[in-house]
């Protein structure tokens, strides 16, 4: 084929599906954006009456409840929709987060302790106490790069405190041990495919760098998008005006600059923006299913490359009084850990699933079985037999061969077990009874003071899942074929600008 057919072709793949993907491939600068400083903008809320229907909590859905603490005459309730003090029947809920930095997100709790008459809250953001009485939440800042809790747990009179990397162990709640946990047997120098694209995909991989170096590169899509549809548009204008013996020769000038400026940020950023773009697709199904348990080697300098072997891997922990031992979920799946961490943690025994979203539930239930909930369903585990069975249908656990999807049926978001009573939270469909008591009506109050934050209304764009309401399970598949259409943009664009642009530049 004649390079002139070539370039007509590859004019055509640029030009047409351009125009069509320059909306979304704002909306995902736009949101990348925001997404990567989380901090920066975790004080912005938005009214869920401004978002689609979905986004409003039904029936506690939509991990608006985790856990639970018995308090006082009730419960303390809590989870994205921040801590509220309820009475015995869970009727009535009284805000309790005084004292959390303005903004839903700086409210997202994954759990909530008892020490000595003191609280301790593990939030997204970082770990906070408050007296019982009369006191309001305060920051305490641990020695950790990352000031995000895993988890919060009791050992007889130690608080015990995981963070993505380190577990802290505090007996006063205001001094707080530090413990790096040995590398567990058969450790290799890996991690996974899904965080390594994870990391580039975010710059993270090569720190605050690299983080800036993805938001010019979300500004580089935005001024693309901009510019290429002003080149679509450009064209017809000047022609209207021609018709109407109108001057055009400003408009031509302004065209030619904006194609300029076009190609130029174009052939610059184009090698960037395709390995962006192609970590990027394979973060969400169906791509996510083939990296979803992949392992890799460390890039070495990179910000995973680090001393620590659970870095950014640990994700939930519980003290086993039987067995006198530590369990804890990781990305890498369930260790055990002597009391005194003088041994590498061993693999669990014939684990349960846990979705890449991490373990939601994690309950002792007698000596050796523990109660194990995540998106991947909920299962009874026994940690002496091995033996892991579905929850709801007492079937044991069969592993899917080949890829499958990284979810279950029941999308396990949390659980709530007080004296008699249970129930237990699906992400979806939100709370259903265990015990065949019903749990009451989400509050008016709690709605109200429940908006969506600004971070999370980004990560709902940036995923697709905002388009859910229209296109309703088929919205899965918009990250990936808005990938590859930007991909395909972007390499024919590359081409289009080598054989004609270029050489008409060197002839000038």
């Amino acid at each position: 084929m004649k390079k002139t057919k070539w370039i007509r072709i590859f004019k055509k793949l640029h030009r047409w599906p351009a125009v069509i993907i320059a909306f979304i491939a704002t909306l995902f600068a736009v949101s990348g954006i925001v997404m990567n400083h989380r901090n920066t903008f975790s004080s912005i809320d938005i009214s869920r009456k401004l978002l689609p229907k979905n986004y409003a909590y039904n029936n506690w859905n939509l991990a608006a409840v985790r856990s639970s603490l018995p308090f006082q005459d009730g419960n303390l309730v809590y989870g994205n929709i921040g801590i509220w003090k309820t009475d015995e029947g869970f009727d009535y809920f009284e805000d309790f987060n005084l004292g959390f930095p303005k903004g839903i997100d700086n409210r997202k709790i994954y759990a909530v302790k008892n020490l000595n008459d003191k609280l301790f809250a593990g939030t997204h953001l970082g770990l906070y106490s408050r007296k019982i009485e009369n006191g309001q939440w305060k920051q305490i800042v641990l020695d950790d790069e990352n000031q995000r809790i895993s988890d919060l747990t009791l050992k007889d009179d130690t608080l015990l405190v995981l963070t993505r990397n380190y577990l802290f162990k505090s007996t006063n709640g205001v001094t707080f041990q530090k413990v790096q946990l040995p590398a567990p047997i058969g450790y290799e120098h890996k991690t996974g495919l899904f965080d390594t694209f994870w990391q580039l995909h975010s710059g993270e991989l090569f720190g605050l760098a690299g983080k800036l170096i993805v938001d010019l590169l979300g500004i580089v899509t935005i001024l693309l998008s901009a510019t290429g549809v002003l080149h679509f548009f450009f064209p017809g204008i000047i022609k209207r005006r021609k018709k109407k013996d109108k001057v055009v020769i400003g408009y031509i000038s302004v065209k030619k600059q904006n194609l300029h400026w076009h190609n130029v940020l174009g052939y610059i950023f184009a090698i960037f923006l395709i390995i962006n773009t192609f970590a990027g697709i394979h973060l969400r199904p169906p791509l996510l299913i083939a990296i979803a348990t992949k392992q890799v080697g460390i890039i070495p300098g990179t910000h995973l490359d680090q001393p620590n072997p659970w870095f950014d891997k640990l994700r939930r922990v519980a003290w086993d009084d039987i067995q006198n031992r530590y369990l804890f979920s990781t990305s890498e799946g369930f260790f055990w850990a002597d009391k005194q961490f003088k041994h590498s943690p061993e693999p669990a025994l014939s684990q349960p699933p846990v979705s890449v979203m991490g373990c939601n539930v994690l309950e002792q239930m007698d000596d050796h079985r523990f109660l194990v909930g995540s998106f991947s369903g909920l299962f009874v585990w026994d940690t002496q037999s091995g033996m892991v069975a579905d929850y709801f249908t007492g079937k044991p656990y069969q592993a899917p061969s080949g890829m499958a999807r990284p979810i279950g049926n029941q999308m396990v978001a949390g659980m709530i077990v007080d004296k008699n009573k249970a129930w237990w939270f699906d992400y979806n469909q939100g709370v259903v009874p265990l015990t065949g008591i019903t749990f009451p009506d989400m509050p008016k109050n709690v709605r109200k003071a429940s908006p969506m934050s600004l971070w999370n209304v980004s990560q709902e764009i940036h995923t697709g899942r905002i388009f859910e309401n229209i296109l309703g399970p088929f919205y899965i598949l918009i990250v990936p074929l808005a990938g590859i259409c930007l991909l395909m943009v972007l390499i024919t664009g590359f081409f289009v600008w080598w054989w004609v642009y270029r050489k008409n530049k060197k002839q000038a």
